[in-house]
């Protein structure tokens, strides 16, 4: 079947023209451009973040300056107030990547000459994306002013300074892409004034992330920059050493798994770690929506640690289906063998963790807030599942380390990842694996292995373990039969693509009869008539229950490698008997996606009418905030009305379910 049915939780409410984009704002249909994009982003933000009212935000807002107006990118006016030159309280101005804050015409200093003209006026920001200053207008006392750089402009009822120094009721979920500006501001800022490579620069970034977060978790907050000690050498040295404090006494107690002792300090200049806080330390990363984040994150890990071994990180949208399809439970244990930087296990791990929420809030008195005794019952709920049900493994020590930074920056759950290649015999895994990681444990497998022409296995000690590291010959029936010798062992082959002895490492990995995987495989294992053998040999070990052919922009640009996601689960004893015999008949739900949300270049594609019209969709968008009266986490729910992607993977999900539940 084809999988184009529009998704039912989506709602169709209008439509953009092509090459246009909806201001979050207005609603205007506006040119989409590189700068728009930057825009559209900040706007977002003043009033998801900042907690402006839409309506006291107006952008291209005309603003006299001299003998001529300007429009000004944004302007925040005084709550309630008209729209009117006297009454801007904040001017944005928004650029797009690449236009240097130093620009005559359209950098830094075409914002104070608006923020002059508007008299009223206290703060303005510039931003490109990748870089961000804030100034505050002061007085001179002679009648003129003066523009005074500062970490960050006010949100709406809190004063100057507890801006420059957050409190925990201050601290704001990120929205949109600006958290990704901050992570790639942060990064090039590292790489440009440090000088170091783009991997060192990335570790010591998450040195500082994984401070932000711990730093999150205490009662009094530590991490910050003060505007002085960004702008003074000697002064930053006063925010280095608090910051080293703070990944000694917190970071490196918690986390000496993946901060070794020889790594135990922070390796930046004073005033590179003062900056690199100042951009992060406004933001509750704790609070901040799972995909925010996820797209934050892998976006910097991609750039630095991709490897040669056939490691493409699997798109975030073939990971939501693939769970949603599998339906991991609370009381299920899951793991990835190849989990690279842990994008399908922290999909599969919130997809558990929204199932105990939902049934711990539906007991509470109050679902969105709680009392003391209920939170900590949730928490524990949580936790007992992120220590005991969780588990990956990956090859490479560098994706394993990023995978529980990454695990950590989602809930947690990095406690069981450890690296080791698990094609090898078992008993070579390290002996920090847990004692509960066996083969045949394991409720679910989510994975994508790494694939490509490049490597190959060829240890006889790792093949010796599996059938298809055999030979196997085709019979004159068209039937495929492993060799032996004259003792009844595997004749093996010289070499073995790792993507072929995964699938059976996979099944090895789950309880017979009741585990289930969801693997990403390379087409040409499915219908390459070579490799029939394969095809044979899980017919016999496993019960196929879907197969989604994607298209073949998933990977790209990185890859072109064609694939389909195969959902499978183990056959219990009795049932290869009757596979074997012939008697075991089942259906195959089968879906093609033809679109994935992004086109070969990787540029997003969005669902459009048949007269070549933008679909928008309007939905309810459930996030945490911080309570600023108890500095508590508080679930809130937000309508967003945006472009629809043109993505069919979650209608693929929706119809395999709806499917599975014809065939009960």
């Amino acid at each position: 079947m084809s999988a184009s049915i529009a998704p039912p939780v989506t709602i169709r409410t209008g439509t953009v023209p092509e090459g246009k984009v909806a201001d979050f704002l207005t609603g205007r249909h506006l040119r989409d451009t590189p700068e728009e994009y930057v825009r559209q982003n900040l706007e977002k933000a003043l009033v998801r973040q900042y907690k402006y009212d839409a309506r006291d935000c107006a952008p291209e807002f005309a603003v006299k300056v001299g003998s001529s107006r300007k429009r000004v990118d944004v302007v925040v006016f005084l709550p309630g107030a008209t729209h009117a030159q006297e009454n801007a309280f904040i001017l944005v101005e928004t650029k797009r990547a690449g236009v240097s804050p130093a620009s005559r015409t359209d950098g830094i200093d075409q914002l104070r000459s608006y923020l002059a003209a508007c008299l009223n006026a206290k703060y303005g920001l510039w931003t490109n994306g990748d870089e961000q200053y804030c100034l505050a207008k002061r007085a001179d006392g002679a009648g003129g002013f003066t523009f005074e750089e500062i970490i960050d402009i006010p949100a709406l009822g809190q004063s100057e300074e507890d801006a420059q120094r957050p409190q925990r009721k201050d601290l704001k979920p990120a929205t949109a892409d600006n958290l990704l500006f901050a992570f790639r501001r942060c990064h090039n800022y590292i790489a440009g004034t440090e000088g170091k490579q783009k991997p060192d620069a990335f570790w010591e970034l998450l040195k500082l992330i994984f401070c932000k977060i711990e730093d999150e978790r205490s009662r009094r907050l530590d991490f910050y920059a003060t505007a002085s000690e960004r702008a003074s050498a000697t002064s930053a040295a006063s925010a280095k050493a608090r910051i080293q404090r703070l990944f000694e006494a917190k970071v490196l107690a918690k986390y000496g798994a993946i901060f070794p002792a020889s790594d135990s300090n922070i390796d930046l200049k004073p005033n590179v770690v003062a900056f690199v806080v100042s951009q992060l330390q406004g933001y509750s990363l704790l609070a901040s929506p799972v995909d925010v984040k996820g797209v934050a994150y892998e976006e910097i890990v991609g750039s630095n640690l991709r490897g040669d071994r056939g490691e493409f990180f699997t798109p975030r949208n073939a990971c939501r289906m693939a769970v949603t399809m599998l339906n991991p439970q609370p009381n299920e244990r899951v793991i990835d063998p190849a989990c690279g930087t842990g994008g399908f296990l922290i999909t599969a791990m919130n997809h558990a963790l929204a199932h105990i929420e939902k049934e711990e809030r539906a007991q509470w008195m109050d679902p969105t807030r709680g009392t003391d005794e209920e939170r900590q019952e949730l928490y524990r709920a949580r936790n007992e599942y992120l220590s005991q049900r969780v588990h990956g493994m990956d090859l490479n020590p560098g994706l394993v380390r990023a995978a529980k930074m990454n695990m950590v920056m989602n809930n947690d759950g990095s406690g069981g990842l450890w690296q080791a290649n698990s094609l090898a015999n078992p008993r070579t895994w390290r002996d920090d694996a847990p004692a509960q990681v066996r083969l045949g444990s394991f409720d679910a497998v989510v994975a994508n292995p790494p694939f490509g022409a490049n490597i190959v296995i060829d240890d006889e000690e790792v093949m010796n373990q599996y059938d298809l590291a055999a030979m196997w010959d085709r019979r004159s029936d068209g039937r495929w039969e492993m060799r032996v010798d004259k003792h009844g062992r595997r004749v093996l082959q010289k070499n073995q693509p790792p993507e072929i002895l995964f699938i059976e490492r996979c099944v090895q990995l789950l309880k017979p009869g009741t585990g289930r995987f969801a693997l990403v495989i390379p087409n040409g294992i499915l219908n390459n008539p070579a490799l029939g053998y394969v095809r044979t040999w899980l017919a016999a070990n496993v019960q196929v229950l879907a197969v989604v052919d994607m298209a073949r922009e998933l990977f790209q640009p990185k890859n072109d490698t064609q694939t389909s996601m195969v959902l499978a689960r183990r056959l219990s004893p009795d049932e290869k008997a009757a596979a074997a015999a012939g008697h075991l008949e089942y259906p195959i739900f089968m879906a093609i996606a033809e679109r994935v949300g992004h086109d070969k270049r990787g540029n997003v594609v969005f669902r459009r009418t048949e007269t070549g019209d933008d679909v928008l969709v309007t939905r309810q968008e459930l996030f945490a905030e911080i309570d600023p009266s108890t500095g508590e986490e508080v679930l809130r729910s937000t309508e967003v009305q945006e472009r629809q992607v043109d993505d069919e993977l979650p209608d693929v999900a929706t119809a395999y379910l709806r499917w599975l539940g014809e065939q009960r």
